[in-house]
C-alpha cells in the first residue's frame, strides 16, 4: 500500500466521512472504478434504509396482507 500524503487541516469544513474518503482516494480512479464505488456506497445506504423500514414494519405489526390491501385499495 502506498503511503498517502497528509491532507491539509480540513476539520470544520468537511464531515468526518468526507475527510476519510479523501484519504482513501488520494489518487485518480478510472470511470469504471468510480461507478463501482458509487454503487457500493449506494448499496450501503440502501441496506441501512431497508433495516429501518423492516424495524418500523415489525414494531407496527404490519403484514404482507396489510400492504396488499393498501395497494389494491380503490380509494388510492
Amino acid at each position: 500500500m502506498v503511503a498517502a500524503q497528509p491532507l491539509p487541516p480540513l476539520e470544520g469544513k468537511l464531515t468526518n466521512a468526507q475527510i476519510e474518503l479523501l484519504r482513501l482516494f488520494n489518487k485518480n480512479v478510472s470511470e469504471e472504478e468510480l461507478l463501482e464505488i458509487k454503487q457500493i456506497i449506494g448499496r450501503f445506504y440502501l441496506d441501512k434504509f431497508q433495516k429501518k423500514i423492516d424495524n418500523a414494519v415489525e414494531s407496527l405489526g404490519y403484514t404482507q396482507a396489510d400492504f396488499d390491501a393498501w395497494l389494491n385499495d380503490s380509494n388510492q
